[in-house]
C-alpha cells in the first residue's frame, strides 16, 4: 500500500494558513468587542453626570453635618467641611439649581375622635350615593381609613352598600339620618 506524503512545504503552508486564520478570528473578535464597548458620550450625558456628582457631594456634606450635630465632638474644620464647600463652589459654574433644605414638619397627634368623621361622611352621602374613593377625596383621609370606616358604618346599619356595582357605592339609611339629626328635621318639615 502506497501512501503519498505531500511536500513538506505544502504541509507547512496549510498549517500556517490554519493558524493565521485562527489568529485573524481572535483579533477580529477582540477588535469587535472593543468597538462595541466604545460608545461616544453625548454632551447632555456629561452634564447629567456632573449634576449627579454635585448631588452626591452635597449629600456627603449633609451627612457629615448631621454626624457632627449628632455627636457634637468634631468641629467643622476637623471634618474638612470647607474642602467640600470649595469643591462645590468650583463645580457650580453651570446653571443647575441647588436643592433647598426643607425642615420636616412636626408630627401631630392623631385625631382619634371618630364622631366628627362619621358625621362628615354621613352628611356627604345624605343626598347621593358615593364610592369610598369619592369619600376619600372629599375627606382627605387615607384609603384604608375610609374603607375601615365604611365597613364599620355598614355593619352598624348607618349606611347601605350597593354590591351590584364595583366599586361599592354607599347610601345613608334612616338610622344614619337619625344619627346626624336629619330624620327628625325631615319629619318636622313634612308635618
Amino acid at each position: 500500500m502506497l501512501i503519498e506524503i505531500p511536500d513538506p512545504g505544502m504541509i507547512i503552508g496549510f498549517v500556517s494558513a490554519f493558524f493565521l486564520g485562527l489568529l485573524g478570528l481572535y483579533a477580529f473578535y477582540k477588535i469587535k468587542l472593543f468597538i462595541k464597548n466604545q460608545k461616544k458620550f453625548e454632551p447632555s450625558s456629561n452634564d447629567r453626570l456632573e449634576f449627579y456628582e454635585r448631588q452626591l457631594i452635597d449629600m456627603k456634606i449633609r451627612l457629615d453635618s448631621l454626624e457632627i450635630d449628632e455627636y457634637g465632638t468634631k468641629s467643622v474644620e476637623d471634618v474638612g467641611f470647607s474642602r467640600y464647600e470649595e469643591k462645590i463652589s468650583d463645580s457650580e459654574e453651570s446653571s443647575v439649581p441647588k436643592p433647598k433644605y426643607v425642615a420636616p414638619k412636626p408630627r401631630q397627634a392623631p385625631n382619634n375622635d371618630f364622631s366628627n368623621i362619621v358625621d362628615f361622611v354621613l352628611g356627604l352621602i345624605t343626598h347621593k350615593s358615593m364610592t369610598s374613593r369619592d369619600i376619600q377625596n372629599a375627606s382627605h383621609r387615607s384609603r384604608e381609613h375610609i374603607s375601615r370606616l365604611m365597613k364599620k358604618l355598614y355593619q352598624e346599619g348607618y349606611v347601605e352598600r350597593n354590591t351590584r356595582t364595583k366599586p361599592f357605592t354607599y347610601s345613608i339609611t334612616d338610622k344614619g339620618k337619625a344619627k346626624i339629626g336629619i330624620l327628625e328635621h325631615l319629619q318636622n318639615v313634612a308635618a
